[in-house]
């Protein structure tokens, strides 16, 4: 049977949308990845001609959506917590929780600021500063651990009336290199990202003062595209985004090997 020329078009468009969709995926990545996935995403296509979107939010919000049925299909979060309660809630494919890297903190200040940040941590005691800005320790894995480094030491209680609370580690950056705040305890990945690169000075709070910052990914069991996902998967297991998150400063020695 000869079909009208209009309707041949309109299904070779409608065949076509769907190849384009199988070709990629929306992964809800961490703040702090946020350099390094751009890296990733462009990688990955570059070698499998398939694409990544990725899209950047507080995990606890990208939680919340996920259980509301937002379309993601992978899950990169700052800590554990939320792909574990995630799979416990049967909302994740099983045998996908992946622990990719552990997150580190830094002091950080603007160049132009006359805090010194080589003591660390206890640069926030300096007279001049009046605002610290941190990643809200209620839900934010950084925030968290700032505030642990800050217990630890001792500090805590002397400028918890000072802190500045960001939703994520990305808003909390924004605070201190927009002079909302006068130094800021933030991802030693962003103080590493391009965007950073000149703009300020930092010191690293040693990982021994605060609980480890760990990170695991899934894939989520409403992913219309679960090949490709778990296509994805194995490239962020493997040693190509290995080398690119130990770039900007995370930590991949406890790694699953794969």
């Amino acid at each position: 049977m000869n079909l009208p020329r209009s309707i041949r078009i309109a299904g070779l468009g409608a065949l076509l949308c769907h190849i384009v969709a199988a070709q990629e995926i929306t992964v809800a990545a961490a703040a702090d990845l946020q350099p390094v996935m751009q890296e990733v995403a462009a990688r990955f296509q570059k070698e499998t001609g398939k694409s990544v979107k990725v899209i950047y939010v507080s995990a606890v919000n990208f939680f919340q959506q996920i259980q509301n049925g937002a379309p993601f299909d992978v899950f990169l979060s700052a800590n554990l917590d939320y792909p574990k309660k995630l799979e416990a809630s049967g909302l994740t494919v099983p045998g996908t929780f992946y622990q990719y890297a552990r997150g580190k903190i830094v002091v950080w200040v603007p160049k132009d600021s006359k805090i010194d940040v080589s003591p660390g941590l206890k640069a926030v005691l300096d007279p001049r500063v009046q605002k610290i800005a941190v990643a809200n320790p209620l839900h934010a894995p950084y925030g968290q651990a700032a505030v642990a480094a800050m217990q630890k030491g001792g500090i805590y209680e002397k400028v918890k009336d000072r802190l500045v609370l960001g939703e994520n580690i990305s808003q909390t950056t924004s605070f201190v290199t927009s002079g909302a705040a006068d130094i800021g305890i933030i991802a030693l990945s962003l103080a590493m990202s391009p965007n950073m690169k000149g703009k300020g000075r930092y010191s690293e709070i040693p990982p021994t003062e605060y609980p480890p910052i760990a990170q695991a990914c899934v894939i989520l069991s409403s992913s219309k595209n679960q090949e490709l996902s778990q296509e994805f998967l194995s490239y962020v297991q493997g040693a190509t985004v290995s080398d690119l998150l130990a770039s900007y400063g995370f930590d991949v020695s406890n790694r699953p090997r794969k």
